[in-house]
């Protein structure tokens, strides 16, 4: 059986309550998501490249808003990998421009999302229930072009965030506030920051699996630290992402790029 779900349809059911179940748990419990996966790069006339390994983990607690919604207080860190060894790294030459430049790895707190009560799409096939979550972003660039000449793709950021989140449907139908789920996730945006690719055409694409656990690997523990392993407690914005973390770095005199504020 092939059954899609859709936002207004089964009215009386509460699916936004069954997202959170799956994404996170009904129940104010804390839990951690773990990923691994790949980031390719390419230009018009240049690639697809290889570029990096990702890998990464996220920490949420699930809570009702003021309105009777959900919404869900999250930090997470991830570390970009050399996409053979799958060694953390420190510097990246980048095929691109030729130059070396020092890597920014993924710490950002937080991360919080409104969900409200909204359902969530979703579609079952056969035994399994699949969530999907199509995130499509364009908002004013915290790096603007004229104070990042080389950091910033554009005074507009535009991605897309695209995830499904797999469960069993006996799991759901089950009732328990934390159900056991996996997830695919992919990211199409712009260069990073870091890279120092300016205004040059092109765009990444991250390709990522994992799940709930009960625990990260070691390593990825020990790069998170403690605070990364723990949800907020309480809620705050507005979220850190790469771009507002590369603006709000501390700059020696001489770089280019000033922010204003």
């Amino acid at each position: 059986m092939i059954e899609t779900i859709r936002v207004g349809q089964a009215a009386g059911m509460d699916y936004g309550r069954d997202f959170v179940r799956v994404r996170a748990a009904a129940d104010g419990a804390e839990t951690i998501s773990w990923w691994t996966g790949d980031v390719y790069g390419w230009r018009r006339d240049d690639g697809p490249h290889h570029l990096f390994g990702f890998e990464g983990l996220n920490v949420a607690r699930a809570e009702r808003d003021d309105s009777g919604g959900w919404r869900l207080l999250t930090r997470e860190a991830a570390a970009y990998l050399d996409p053979v060894t799958r060694e953390v790294l420190t510097t990246w030459d980048n095929p691109f421009t030729g130059a070396a430049v020092e890597v920014m790895h993924v710490f950002n707190d937080p991360v919080n999302q409104p969900l409200g009560d909204r359902p969530v799409p979703f579609t079952r096939v056969g035994d399994q229930v699949v969530h999907h979550v199509d995130v499509r972003l364009a908002y004013p660039s915290p790096l603007p072009v004229a104070d990042f000449p080389d950091h910033s793709a554009g005074d507009t950021y535009r991605a897309m965030e695209l995830f499904q989140f797999f469960s069993r449907a006996a799991d759901l139908d089950a009732g328990a506030p934390d159900v056991p789920s996996h997830f695919s996730w992919c990211r199409v945006s712009p260069w990073l920051p870091w890279m120092a690719m300016g205004q040059r055409e092109g765009a990444l694409v991250y390709h990522c699996r994992g799940g709930k656990v009960s625990e990260v690997p070691e390593w990825l523990a020990g790069f998170a630290g403690e605070r990364f392993l723990r949800a907020p407690e309480t809620w705050s914005a507005p979220n850190m992402t790469s771009w507002t973390a590369f603006r709000d770095r501390p700059r020696a005199g001489g770089d280019e790029s000033r922010a204003a504020g």
